[in-house]
């Protein structure tokens, strides 16, 4: 302890100006363009504004006892916690949201942003202050550069990946304190915090470092191979401790329907020749979506010295190869479908492709290191010769951009890029030709190296600007007072269970930030098989499952899924709702048909057949299962267009087209329908070509009401009101985004309300009221004959059942959602969810752990011994 006090203090400037300079250089970026806390601005962009700030305004919810650490009853109508925090939440630095309120979390992800750049610069100038022997300020200099690297700034918005960039150079000492001092302490404490922050992230570590380990074996065998023991010790313990949080989420997305991406190519999507050059000019911002290469810019100067390790005739030729080998490999993954599938985990990213380049830019300044300390004065020529040839290749790449479809490189970057490398290039050459000490240009590569840093930094933030576009930060604050006033009414005023959704939030993910049971989400982590079976039933979770919207779905979906309120901004004309409270510019309204989370129904329940491609007999038939009823509930109605505007229609065999006519302006379609009495109207709007839609939306506008939507991720039944009497209808569709759009006919269904009530009595008849709290969900059953009890809780293997205080047997209604058998009479049944594989996870975690301290004690006894003895021979050698 004493040790690293006198370190600190020795170095404490210099560990400042690692960690503030990143620091304030990404906040100086964000600031320039009006991105800070307070602003009209959030640092996270599109989608990723919302999901992370509400996935961690529920990690503080939890932090304050009102969130379950295994299960959470939000989003996804409920979902393993545990494996979301694993991907999302983990890491020590997510803890600081403890400080922010929830309305204020897009405040905190910006200080969480900057503090793990920030720090992993700090990382990286600790790895170069025991490594490289250069002068210190050139240690500052290669920190910022690893710091602000194009892969963190542009992937800045996916916070979570951010851990890993702290964790890498602190695993890579590691690696050498075992391999040259036998310590394993730094590598077991690396890799567990590493592990435990973010397995996704952590396995393109442990693999990149694992190969670090074994070039450097096999570069320096004699010296350490007596190191290969103490490392496969230290990494399986390490490992074995973070399967408290590793095997569960596994399992989970084992279980839960992800699967591996099969290969069906060889070369990668997009990449061509001169990717590396391109990507290595001051600037170069392509996109982070689809069609990407790899971002592995770190700087020139690093790149320059990184060449110079290669060509300098005082590094070993073994040493070259290997490192050169490593560097083949991640090229060569660039470029290889098989080996790119394997740094993800043999699962295609979905956008935000090759999450494993920062490790190029990683080993190209670590490397930097390594051959800034074999520079010398009369090494001129040398690295003039390197910078000239980088010149050469930049311009050829940048004269033959057009040809490898490299349109998005700016003359800008090319010619900052050329200047900066004749700045650098200038500055050695003066300090080689004595005109001026070395300290000196010790301190002005530093500058020109943090100012290049700016420059491109800036650059990332504006392309993510363009890509995504930094979304307004009131939209998430300033509705946060009203919509948590209706929330929290609702809580006060129910003890069972119940659902809730907003028809106009700020994303899919609200919930998490509320703490209202919702259905839609959109994540990475989900259960792809109630997702699935809800898109059999009419709301939109399509491909993967990445997204469930709730909106433009039949109220008998409301009613079956517990859907006991609804938030609008506008009038609402749903059959069943009434408006109970207004809180500013938000409605609350509430379902006097909404179904309990659990209702008994005959065992034959599970044979009701429900078509994947016919939603509205998918929903007929669950509703006559649940009711023993055989009500017919949907109507289609002839429907007639009455005006159109902007609009050129095609009619293609059972679908239709609407083009625009002129560029930019919406196509306008109005139709007329006479709508029976006692019906729930709706315009039925089903793609025939998702492929097209892009972000297209649909306004539909109805006696005086609007509703606005994105085509391609929410249901297909646009709301068109309720109606007691037989009405002549007449609505406008307005569709924008794209030059045309494509659907199956549109028709207007109607739903017969009359039966829908006379089947949600009958069901209300059967139903199990629950309450739930934290990963607990209690109810009373009473039946005079055994039944199925069905509920709306997702399937999963981690739910237990207790009827009466004894286990049962947990089933899967559609492998989909929690069922049971109940016998007859009346019963207390009790699920409690506790994600499987914890169990083992968290005795491995003691294990591991008791037997690395124990590993350790045996170490520093031995090394002990060791020196006792020494001390010993040497004191009789000196007696003699």
């Amino acid at each position: 302890m004493t040790t690293i006090k006198r370190f600190i203090k020795a170095n404490r400037s210099y560990m400042l100006a690692s960690f503030f300079i990143p620091f304030f250089i990404l906040a100086f970026v964000y600031l320039s363009i009006g991105i800070y806390p307070g602003s009209s601005r959030s640092i996270l962009a599109s989608d990723a504004f919302s999901q992370f700030s509400n996935f961690h305004a529920s990690f503080r919810n939890m932090l304050l006892g009102k969130q379950s650490i295994f299960y959470t009853w939000n989003g996804s109508l409920g979902l393993n916690y545990l494996s979301l925090i694993s991907y999302y939440l983990g890491g020590f630095f997510t803890a600081i949201v403890f400080f922010f309120p929830n309305q204020w979390m897009p405040d905190a992800l910006y200080v969480i942003t900057l503090l793990k750049v920030a720090s992993s610069g700090l990382a990286f100038w600790f790895l170069a202050k025991q490594t490289f022997k250069l002068p210190r300020w050139n240690h500052v200099a290669l920190a910022v550069a690893y710091a602000l690297s194009s892969f963190a700034i542009a992937h800045s918005e996916i916070i979570m990946w951010l851990d890993a960039f702290v964790y890498l150079p602190l695993i890579i000492l590691g690696i050498h304190r075992v391999m040259d001092l036998r310590k394993p302490t730094l590598l077991f404490v690396s890799y567990l915090m590493l592990f435990l922050s973010s397995f996704y992230m952590g396995f393109m570590v442990g693999v990149f470092s694992f190969l670090y380990f074994c070039v450097r074996l096999f570069t320096h065998w004699k010296q350490t191979k007596g190191s290969i023991l103490q490392y496969g010790i230290t990494s399986l313990l390490a490992g074995g401790a973070s399967m408290i949080i590793i095997l569960p989420a596994l399992i989970d997305l084992r279980e839960n329907g992800e699967k591996l991406s099969e290969i069906t190519k060889l070369k990668t999507e997009a990449t061509g020749l001169w990717d590396i050059l391109i990507k290595n000019m001051v600037g170069v911002y392509d996109t982070t979506k689809y069609g990407s290469i790899p971002f592995i810019y770190v700087g020139l100067l690093p790149l320059v010295f990184c060449l110079l390790y290669f060509v300098s005739k005082r590094i070993p030729l073994k040493e070259k190869i290997g490192f050169a080998s490593l560097f083949a490999i991640l090229i060569a993954s660039f470029y290889l479908v098989p080996l790119n599938l394997f740094w993800h985990g043999m699962h295609a990213p979905n956008m935000f492709l090759f999450r494993y380049a920062f490790l190029f830019s990683f080993l190209v300044v670590f490397l930097a290191g390594y051959g800034w300390e074999q520079f010398k004065r009369n090494d001129l020529g040398t690295l003039s010769a390197i910078i000239f040839v980088l010149i050469g290749a930049f311009c050829i790449a940048w004269g033959t951009k057009g040809n490898e479809s490299y349109d998005y490189v700016t003359t800008v970057s090319f010619v900052l890029t050329i200047v900066f490398l004749l700045l650098y290039l200038l500055a050695i050459g003066y300090y080689q030709l004595g005109s001026f000490p070395k300290k000196k240009l010790t301190i002005l590569l530093l500058v020109l190296m943090s100012t290049e840093a700016i420059v491109n930094t800036s650059s990332m933030v504006q392309g993510i600007l363009d890509d995504w576009n930094y979304a307004s930060r009131s939209l998430y604050t300033q509705p946060y007072p009203d919509i948590k006033k209706l929330v929290d009414q609702t809580k006060k005023e129910n003890e069972t269970f119940y659902r809730l959704e907003n028809l106009d939030g700020v994303s899919a993910n609200d919930s998490f930030n509320y703490g209202y049971n919702g259905i839609g989400m959109f994540s990475s982590i989900r259960n792809r098989h109630s997702s699935t079976y809800l898109n059999t039933l009419g709301y939109r979770s399509r491909g993967t499952n990445l997204n469930l919207r709730y909106p433009n779905n039949t109220i008998a979906m409301d009613s079956f899924l517990g859907m006991k309120y609804l938030l609008s901004k506008g009038d609402l004309s749903y059959y069943g709702f009434d408006k109970v409270n207004t809180s500013g510019a938000y409605n609350l309204y509430e379902n006097k048909n909404a179904l309990p989370l659990g209702f008994l129904a005959p065992n034959s329940i599970q044979k009701i057949k429900q078509p994947e491609t016919d939603n509205l007999t998918s929903q007929t038939n669950l509703l006559n299962g649940l009711s023993g009823l055989n009500l017919t509930y949907f109507q289609f109605y002839p429907a007639t267009i009455i005006e159109q505007k902007n609009t050129i229609i095609t009619q293609t065999g059972s679908g239709v087209t609407y083009k625009e006519e002129s560029p930019n302006v919406s196509k306008d379609i109005t139709w007329r329908v006479t709508v029976p009495a006692n019906t729930q109207a709706y315009i039925s709007l089903f793609p025939s070509n998702f492929a097209q839609l892009e972000s297209s939306t649909a306004t539909v506008k109805v006696n005086g009401r609007t509703q606005k939507s994105q085509i391609n991720i929410t249901g297909q039944y646009y709301d068109l009101g309720y109606y007691d009497q037989e009405t002549s209808v007449e609505f406008t569709v307005s569709f924008y985004g794209t030059a045309e759009v494509s659907f199956i006919e549109p028709k207007v269904v109607g739903l017969d309300t009359l039966a829908y009530q006379t089947a949600i009595d009958q069901i209300k008849q059967s139903g199990v009221d629950f309450t739930v709290n934290g990963r607990t969900a209690t109810g009373e059953s009473s039946s005079d004959k055994e039944q199925t009890l069905i509920t709306t809780i997702p399937y999963d293997k981690g739910w237990t059942a207790f009827i009466d205080g004894k286990k049962v047997a947990v089933t899967d209604f559609k492998d989909a959602f929690v069922s049971l058998k109940v016998p007859k009479g009346k019963h207390t049944i009790t699920l409690q969810y506790l994600p499987v594989g914890f169990i083992p996870g968290a005795s491995l975690f003691v294990i591991c752990l008791l037997l690395f301290i124990g590993y350790r004690y045996w170490l520093n006894k031995k090394e002990s011994a060791r020196i006792t003895h020494h001390l010993s021979s040497k004191k009789e050698k000196g007696e003699s």
